[in-house]
């Protein structure tokens, strides 16, 4: 042995030196490569730094340049390896979890997500809750998803304190999934376990307003004893979606009872006053708004709950025809706020004084700063002379949007619309046949065309079709069973057609589904009730073409 060969080898420091100039080297050649966009290169070089070092934070920027660089796949090789050398580590097994459901991934995920659950305490456990659904609310295949979900969380659904918030999400989930009866087990099981558990009633009243009507009394029961306002205030907005008023009444009486100073309540109360046609009050209520904001001490907040009672104020002043309140309302308005909307509301209240033009000027004169904000301008421009007696130009105006993105499906649905009220019957059909055909499922087109055949008493057995094709598609859509109300009705179905407009007034009391519903009662004898409903629907809207037109044509004064 050569007597020098020990002092030739190199020391633990030289050692460690070495290693640490390779890693070194590794780390600035890596990053060298990611700002040059060389991806590929700086995940390799930074992994072999990761291994050497067992370091948990090159991993993690390892998984950030390849996130960054839309690489899924590599991104889940760092990550996996990340958490399979660090099984301890949340940062990695999140890292992994959120990896895998951007890969859509979704049944691979419930092994991180169980962990991701199980290392949360029990304190924070229905935030992450929250957070999971929202995690997985992009999957393509959502019952896989709730699956997934609701497996990861059986530990929590058999501990009493968890199981509502745990249920809930997962009600949540099958109802995204459009698993309701699913979503109504999850209720069933959330209640038994919590009924008085806000959780619980929130996925009730998520359930209602599905069209799952079964669910409402475990929402009222947890309403008996000292709800949580901004949960009452919820079941308010849910009965005011299905336009029972007096219910939601009842509700926000007693919330402003015990909460005096609640500015959503007081803007629901005004909404309400003014659905009823309690102009004055609805006023008063708005007052309310305007002074309790006045003293909320957060300036950006202050402003932000002003601006909207403003915007509140004007549309409900523009309801009561008191155009010149609603152009004081909308005047407190900063001009930097929301306003296209603003200006929108303004040229309405001068167009109903006669002034189109100056409203048209006003909403023309609005700065846009994109495109997408020129196209709001024109299609505010379009909703203002749609609904100031200028279907003409309306049309004319619709159109050129179309012309623009003919492959829009809402646009062109608007434009046909337009097209049959400026008279243009056939453009109306060609557009929504071509709707239908690039989208056969869109609902509102397959609806439209048949109400128009059935309203002109042609093609009843096609507008039957595809009113049937409609309701399939949204089952709960009260103006789609108007609309096959009335195809009956031109086919001589009176009893049916009774049966149906009945269905759909329940669900929503609309002055048009009024106007049908009413010609049904009167040309079947019952005229008192016909007056009624006739009566009714003028105190809502008494300027409603459809039921102006009906009484015109029936020769009635109810």
């Amino acid at each position: 042995m050569d007597p020098n060969a020990e002092a030739l080898q190199p020391s633990p420091a030289d050692e460690a030196a070495a290693l640490d100039a390779e890693l070194f080297y590794d780390l600035l050649v890596g990053e060298m490569a990611a700002s040059q966009g060389d991806a590929t290169n700086a995940i390799a070089l930074l992994m072999d730094a990761a291994r050497q070092s067992q370091s948990q934070q090159l991993y993690q920027r390892a998984a950030e340049i390849a996130l960054q660089s839309r690489s899924g796949q590599q991104a889940f090789i760092v990550a996996n390896e990340w958490q399979t050398n660090f099984p301890q580590s949340r940062d990695a097994n999140r890292y992994l979890l959120q990896i895998l459901l951007r890969l859509n991934r979704i049944s691979e995920s419930q092994e991180p997500l169980s962990r991701e659950v199980a290392w949360t305490n029990n304190a924070a456990k229905p935030a992450t809750y929250l957070a999971v659904a929202q995690l997985y609310s992009r999957a393509t295949d959502k019952a896989l998803a709730a699956a997934v979900v609701e497996q990861a969380l059986q530990p929590d659904l058999q501990n009493p304190d968890l199981a509502p918030a745990a249920w809930a999400t997962i009600g949540h989930m099958r109802i995204n999934a459009n698993q309701k009866d699913l979503a109504l087990q999850a209720l069933a099981h959330a209640y038994a376990q919590g009924p008085r558990n806000g959780a619980t009633a929130l996925l009730a009243l998520e359930l209602m307003e599905t069209g799952m009507p079964s669910a409402e009394a475990m929402a009222q029961d947890y309403m008996r004893d000292k709800p949580a306002p901004t949960i009452q205030m919820a079941y308010a907005r849910v009965l005011m979606g299905q336009n029972r008023w007096d219910d939601a009444q009842n509700q926000l009486t007693l919330l402003l009872k015990a909460n005096p100073d609640m500015v959503d309540a007081w803007m629901a109360q005004a909404n309400i006053y003014a659905q009823n046609g309690k102009w004055r009050k609805a006023q008063q209520a708005m007052q309310r708004v305007e002074n309790i904001a006045q003293d909320i001490s957060n300036e950006a907040q202050r402003s932000y709950v002003l601006s909207q009672a403003y915007l509140l104020g004007g549309r409900i002043a523009l309801q009561a025809k008191d155009y010149a309140l609603a152009l004081q309302w909308l005047d407190k308005i900063p001009d930097s706020e929301a306003l296209l909307n603003v200006q929108s509301l303004k040229a309405q209240a001068l167009a109903k004084q006669g002034k189109l033009a100056q409203g048209r000027a006003l909403i023309r004169a609005t700065p846009a700063r994109n495109d997408a904000e020129a196209m709001q301008k024109r299609q505010a421009e379009v909703a203002l002379l749609r609904e100031n007696n200028a279907p003409q130009e309306a049309y004319l105006l619709q159109l050129t949007l179309h012309e623009q993105l003919p492959n829009d499906p809402d646009i062109a649905y608007e434009t046909a619309i337009l097209a049959e009220r400026a008279g243009k019957v056939d453009a109306m059909e060609n557009i929504l046949r071509d709707l239908i055909a690039k989208h056969p499922t869109h609902h509102h087109g397959l609806n439209a065309l048949g109400y128009s055949y059935a309203d002109r008493g042609i093609r009843l057995p096609e507008a039957k079709s595809l009113i049937e094709s409609a309701l399939q598609l949204a089952p709960d859509d009260p103006f789609i069973t108007d609309s096959l109300a009335w195809v009956e009705f031109r086919m001589g179905n009176s009893s049916k057609a009774l049966e149906l407009l009945e269905k759909a007034y329940a669900q929503r009391e609309d002055v048009e589904i009024a106007a049908h519903l009413g010609e049904v009662l009167w040309s079947m004898g019952n005229k008192e009730r016909a007056r009624a409903v006739w009566r009714q629907a003028l105190e809502r809207d008494a300027d409603n073409e459809t039921l102006r037109a009906t009484l015109n044509r029936l020769q009635v004064r109810p």
